[in-house]
Order: C-alpha cells, then structure tokens, then sequence
C-alpha cells in the first residue's frame, strides 16, 4: 500500500461504528412557553433615543 491508501472495507466499518457510538441532539430540551413581561418607568422614545446613541458610540469606535 502507498500513502495515502485505505482498504475500503476498514473505512466502511469505522463509519458504521461511529454512527451507532453517536448520541443523538435533543433540541427541545431547553425549550420554554410562557410570557415575559416587565415594567418600566422610560418611555419608548427614550429608548429608542437611548438606542440610537449606543448605535452611534458603536460606528464611531468602528
């Protein structure tokens, strides 16, 4: 055998063994219903405006 070659039936058989090694990915473990809510004394628009001057601090030191 030279570099680089495989005997095909080795590569076949470590595939399948590692498919039945793998564990499988719940990914709805973390999962949540519900609502959030929270209250706050700002008003929209001084969020926004509040919002507008992180976006601007953040082109400016870009």
């Amino acid at each position: 055998m030279g570099f680089g070659s495989y005997d095909e039936s080795e590569q076949q058989q470590q595939t399948n063994d590692d498919d039945d090694n793998a564990e499988a990915v719940n990914i709805h473990e973390n999962d949540h219903n519900g609502e959030m809510s929270f209250e706050s004394d700002v008003s929209t628009d001084e969020l926004v405006s509040q919002l507008g001057s992180m976006k601007d601090e953040a082109d400016d030191e870009a």
